[in-house]
C-alpha cells in the first residue's frame, strides 16, 4: 500500500495518507489505456466537416452537349465530380465518432494511469488551497515548494474558485475538476496534484502530531538560555556580584573607622 505525506499550501507537513489499493495500486493494462485513450480522443472530435455532392452544387442541370456524334465520352451533367466546380465523390460529412466505451473500461484505465504515476513518485497531496485572493505568482510558489516540475495537472473542487484563477494562466499547468479526471489527463501530466477532497479512493489519513511544534518551541527556548549563559551561569554572576557589594561595604567601614580616630 502505496502512502503520500500531506502538506500544507506552504509546504509544511501536515498528515500523511495511505492511498487506497484499488484505485493507486492497479497494474496498468497499456491494451487498455490505449483503447480508452483513443475513445476520449475520438469523443472529442466535432465531426462537422462537409463536403457537398453533385446533388448539392449549383448549376449542372442541362446535359452539356448531345449523346451521340461528337467523338467524345457521353456526359450527363457539368457537375459532376470529375468537372471543376462539380461534386465530391465519398466526401466527408457531418457524423459522430463517439465509441461505445464501458464505465469499467474506462475506470480501469483511470486507475491504471494514476497507478503509474504513484509508482514514479509523481503525485503530490495538498491539504488545501488557501489562497486569499486569486495569485498566479502564490500559484507557482506553492508548486515549487511541493517540488512539483515539469508539466502538472491540479484537479481541483468546484468551491476551489481562487485556486482555479491562480492556475489557469501557468502554461505548463492544466486544471481538472474532480469530476472530469480522466486517463488521458493524467498521462499527459508529469505530476498530478490533488487536495484531500479531490483525492480518489477510500484513503486513510494520519494526522501528523501537534507536539512537533511544542518541542521545536521548547528547543528554541532552550537555545535561548544557552546564549544567555544557562540557569547556572547566571546564578553564578550574580553571586559574584554580590561579593562585589560586599567588598564596597566593607571598604567604606573602614573609611568610617579611620575618619573617627582623625
Amino acid at each position: 500500500m502505496a502512502e503520500l505525506t500531506v502538506r500544507s499550501q506552504g509546504g509544511a507537513v501536515t498528515a500523511s495518507v495511505e492511498l487506497d489499493p484499488a484505485v493507486f495500486s492497479v497494474e496498468p493494462k497499456m491494451a487498455l489505456i490505449h483503447q480508452v485513450v483513443t475513445g476520449q480522443l475520438a469523443a472529442a472530435r466535432r465531426g462537422t466537416q462537409s463536403t457537398k455532392t453533385r446533388a448539392e452544387v449549383s448549376g449542372g442541370g442541362a446535359k452539356p452537349f448531345r449523346q451521340k456524334g461528337t467523338g467524345r465520352a457521353r456526359q450527363g451533367s457539368l457537375r459532376a465530380p470529375h468537372y471543376q466546380g462539380g461534386g465530391v465523390a465519398l466526401g466527408p460529412k457531418p457524423r459522430s465518432y463517439r465509441q461505445n466505451t464501458p464505465k469499467k473500461m474506462v475506470r480501469q484505465a483511470l486507475h491504471g494511469a494514476l497507478s503509474d504515476r504513484v509508482s514514479s513518485g509523481h503525485v503530490a497531496v495538498v491539504d488545501s488551497w488557501s489562497f486569499e485572493l486569486p495569485s498566479t505568482k502564490s500559484a507557482k510558489e506553492a508548486l515549487e515548494g511541493l517540488g512539483v516540475s515539469g508539466r502538472a495537472m491540479v484537479v481541483l473542487s468546484r468551491d476551489d474558485e481562487k485556486a482555479y484563477k491562480s492556475f489557469r494562466n501557468i502554461p505548463w499547468v492544466d486544471v481538472v475538476l474532480a469530476g472530469e479526471l480522466a486517463a488521458y489527463d493524467v498521462l499527459c501530466a508529469d505530476w498530478v496534484v490533488f487536495t484531500r477532497d479531490t483525492l480518489p479512493g477510500d484513503n486513510s489519513w494520519t494526522e501528523a502530531p501537534a507536539a512537533a511544534g511544542t518541542s521545536a518551541t521548547g528547543a528554541d527556548s532552550g537555545s535561548a538560555a544557552t546564549v544567555a549563559g544557562g540557569p547556572s551561569d547566571a546564578a553564578g554572576a550574580g553571586g559574584a556580584g554580590l561579593d562585589v557589594a560586599a567588598d564596597e561595604d566593607d571598604s567604606d567601614d573602614e573609611g568610617d573607622d579611620e575618619a573617627e580616630e582623625a
